[in-house]
């Protein structure tokens, strides 16, 4: 499987790399995935960048405690993507390699560690919608078709 590239990388700009992993956590009972979307407004799947020596599954879980206050387990890989893209906020250029995986289980353990994300459930067709990074979009249409258009199990 390759991966999959969004936005444009302009040969004259200095990019940023930022290494991510990031979650598709769904709600089975309620058909949705949750989103958080940091002070900038933006929509994006919970994760973030690995730290130093973190493996996935360490950077899948710690950021899901800092961004969410939930412990998970993390399942299936769905894929790799990258996105270029602009930051207004950080007025900086990036490159953003990532991880995309399915939490297998959640719970919540806590308030979030950080306090000015807002969290939020959508539909799928929602989160598509909202998502910024086409990355984040392509890694929730992935778990769409192999999760929800056949009915095989996650594991």
């Amino acid at each position: 499987m390759g991966t999959e590239t969004f936005g444009v990388k302009i040969d004259d700009q200095d990019y940023q790399t930022r290494v991510g992993v990031h979650i598709v956590i769904f709600d089975q009972k309620s058909k949705k995935i949750l989103l958080v979307s940091p002070p900038n407004g933006s929509y994006l799947l919970p994760g973030g960048e690995i730290e130093e020596n973190e493996t996935h599954e360490e950077t899948a879980q710690r950021e899901a405690m800092e961004e969410l206050g939930y412990v998970i387990k993390v399942g299936p890989f769905i894929g790799k993507a990258e996105d270029y893209y602009y930051s207004k906020h950080r007025q900086r250029y990036y490159y953003n390699p990532a991880y995309f995986y399915v939490a297998q289980s959640w719970k919540v353990r806590c308030k979030p560690l950080e306090d000015f994300n807002q969290l939020e459930w959508a539909t799928i067709p929602e989160a598509l919608a909202k998502l910024k990074r086409g990355s984040h979009k392509w890694a929730v249409e992935q778990y769409e078709k192999k999760y929800m258009m056949t009915s095989q199990p996650m594991d």
